[in-house]
């Protein structure tokens, strides 16, 4: 068994099962999370026969990244061996950092202009290979914050996502704010009910298009889980204090970029306290969309605003490495 991505609750069934006191636990999860080691050895307040007993039957099963590629504008995408390839992007700017992470290999939910969707889903990640996206990269220290928006569905894997972000934010592992934290969702509203009940994390749910019909031309799990049902079901918590909700708008040149379009994503949200952010398209070879002007984008944000709906366009970044949003494929590097 990987110990790494345990939670503590696991740690302690393990330790019982073993018959080894309760705190046992608390020092091994200060080993893997706190002090970050990859040894079991070096774990030197457990007994020497717990050690021993421990590297018969668990492993520290962390890997570092088999590539890295550097943008021009600073970002970097770290690509991982797991479940095929994943990759993880770190994104620098003034002030902070925020490292875009991955769920799954690949992806079910079908996304037409999503690169990861079209390339089929490999599997789910473990809380540990979601983890070690964080733990195996150099930048771990300045990172400020993390975002579940890399390849996959993080509500499609959701035990593993909570697992993770548990071992993010609890005293006894990262202890992070949870507010640091976001993670995404095309709106699977089971799983979406439950992480919000399980977790103080954010939520940012992919709209993309506030019309039904042409919502469901490019995102299929609108058949299953209709935009109007998942901001009914948003809209049934209260979203007032420090915990954000945020809606990410893909904006695609002539498809959902009008006036029309923006009328109709403020009715949507009307009433609900909430962020929209606006997300250049970014072509891809085949891809049928192309990319909003400036200017419309511009417009489109300004007319939300008028309406009360808080709005920003999200700065593009990583494009010349295939690391912006919607481009993440989880494959090596061949210009090297």
């Amino acid at each position: 068994m990987n110990l790494f991505g345990m939670t503590l609750a696991q740690l302690q069934t393990l330790c019982a099962d073993e018959g080894w006191p309760r705190f046992t636990a608390t020092q091994i999860a200060d080993w893997l999370y706190k002090k970050r080691t990859d040894s079991i050895d070096a774990m030197t307040n457990l007994s020497l026969r717990t050690r021993a007993r421990l590297n018969e039957i668990a492993v520290i099963d962390r890997q570092a990244p088999v590539d890295c590629q550097v943008s021009k504008d600073g970002t970097k995408k770290y690509l991982f061996q797991v479940e095929n390839f994943v990759e993880a992007v770190y994104i620098p700017e003034e002030g902070r950092a925020t490292l875009c992470i991955s769920s799954q290999a690949g992806c079910r939910m079908g996304c037409r202009f999503c690169v990861t969707g079209q390339n089929g889903f490999h599997g789910n990640l473990t809380a540990g290979q979601i983890l070690n996206q964080l733990f195996a990269i150099p930048e771990f220290d300045q990172i400020s914050n993390i975002v579940y928006m890399g390849m996959g569905e993080p509500m499609d894997n959701l035990d593993a996502v909570l697992a993770s972000t548990e071992v993010l934010t609890a005293p006894w592992g990262l202890g992070w704010s949870p507010h640091r934290i976001t993670v995404s969702t095309v709106g699977i509203i089971p799983q979406m009910r439950r992480f919000i009940e399980e977790s103080q994390c954010h939520l940012a749910v992919s709209l993309h298009n506030a019309m039904a019909a042409e919502r469901l031309a490019i995102m299929p799990m609108q058949k299953a889980y209709p935009i109007a049902e998942i901001i009914k079901t948003i809209k049934q918590y209260d979203w007032s204090g420090q915990r954000r909700v945020s809606f990410e708008y893909t904006m695609f040149g002539g498809l959902n970029d009008d006036a029309a379009h923006a009328d109709a994503l403020a009715r949507l949200v009307s009433g609900l306290e909430c962020r929209v952010n606006l997300i250049r398209f970014h072509a891809s070879p085949g891809t049928p969309y192309r990319t909003s002007t400036p200017l419309t984008m511009n417009a489109f944000r300004e007319r939300l605003s008028r309406q009360g709906v808080i709005c920003t366009i999200r700065a593009s970044r990583g494009e010349d490495i295939m690391a912006a949003c919607g481009l993440l494929a989880g494959k090596e590097n061949t210009k090297k």
